[in-house]
């Protein structure tokens, strides 16, 4: 289970004329998502919703506030005061070096990311892409190859082994990526944007094969997004980000069967509540700002 609570994410900025600055990412995020759950971050650009991710992930530390793990904490929040920095030296004195002889390459939490930019080596071969990433967790040599054609059979790529990612199409770089998250066999995913690079159709196709891997593995999704339908479609609960600073506006639990319709009455009604916070916040905002 993962536990976000009261996340803050505050940004320093020096402006042209050196005067110091800042602006508050997120505000006091408080969040917890079920084990084998799928669950879309959704709102306007800028409001927090990556951020917010990568401290899930662990990618970035949060200016206040903890997200735990299974009861694991992923990362402490920086130190912001000279006595802070001095307690956070101690701790971490003898720690640290053991740390990095003892467990690199070795994740804390059992995590993998899929980013919108594919993430792919571009001189790896899809089959060295997923290898390597096996290579990372520690699996030994004789097992790397036979696991990742596992997973490139899962999606669909066996008869590209051999091509370079430049040599693929924008949907199947995007399921190279998913072969190589699910292939280490994470107990979550974080997702950031995965289709939106692609076309509507390619889309709609990567969105079914996320959901019959999702059913085979029953791993812990978590995805930004800023298409409502996708996250109706995919989604066990939406989340709904309001603009800045990105604070939680509202969450809908989507109970509709799967396999889902994307025309399905229930879902349509979904999206216009959704659609009315985002218009309802757009107003207002921008009334706000004049």
């Amino acid at each position: 289970m993962i536990e976000a609570r009261n996340v803050s994410k505050f940004f320093s900025i020096i402006n042209e004329d050196r005067t110091a600055d800042g602006v508050t990412a997120v505000l006091s995020v408080s969040l917890t998502i079920e084990d084998g759950k799928i669950i879309s971050l959704l709102g306007p650009s800028g409001c927090g919703k990556s951020t917010f991710l990568e401290i899930l992930g662990g990618l970035q530390a949060p200016t206040e506030g903890s997200v735990f793990i299974d009861g694991v904490q992923v990362l402490e929040p920086l130190p912001s005061t000279r006595k802070e920095m001095e307690v956070y030296r101690r701790k971490y004195k003898l720690l640290s070096p053991l740390a990095n002889s003892m467990f690199k390459n070795r994740p804390k939490h059992d995590i993998a990311m899929i980013f919108q930019d594919y993430a792919v080596f571009p001189w790896m071969t899809v089959l060295q892409n997923v290898m390597f990433a096996l290579k990372l967790r520690g699996i030994p040599r004789k097992e790397r190859e036979g696991k990742a054609l596992v997973y490139l059979r899962k999606v669909g790529l066996t008869d590209s082994l051999r091509k370079y990612p430049s040599q693929l199409s924008g949907g199947m770089r995007q399921r190279l990526a998913l072969a190589r998250a699910l292939s280490v066999e994470p107990r979550i995913i974080l997702m950031d944007e995965p289709f939106a690079a692609v076309d509507v159709l390619t889309r709609e196709h990567l969105q079914d094969d996320l959901l019959r891997l999702w059913d085979e593995t029953g791993v812990t999704i978590v995805m930004v997004t800023h298409d409502t339908d996708e996250a109706l479609y995919l989604s066990d609960e939406i989340v709904v980000f309001s603009p800045n600073p990105g604070c939680i506006r509202n969450r809908f639990a989507v109970n509709t069967e799967r396999p889902r319709r994307r025309s399905d009455p229930e879902l349509l009604d979904l999206k216009s509540r959704i659609n009315s916070l985002f218009k309802y916040d757009s107003i207002h905002e921008s009334w706000y700002s004049i």
